[in-house]
């Protein structure tokens, strides 16, 4: 079977906010190590107001705490 990975850029949904695109990439990542991806990846961008990934190692620890 190819190992499969998922790549996350922490978007924030249109009419809500960081904490919210928070709480969605901490359900995709425990739903990805349910369904047997091999690796999650999140994207690191700057001066993107859609996009709650500014500061990846705060949010990589945020979601390593839960999942394994």
């Amino acid at each position: 079977m190819t190992p499969f990975s998922v790549l996350d850029l922490a978007p924030i949904p249109a009419g809500t906010d960081a904490s919210q695109a928070f709480r969605n990439t901490v359900d995709l990542a425990q739903h990805a190590e349910r369904w047997g991806y091999q690796r999650y990846w999140l994207a690191e961008h700057h001066n993107m107001p859609g996009i709650a990934s500014a500061a990846t190692a705060v949010v990589i620890g945020h979601v390593a705490g839960a999942t394994q």
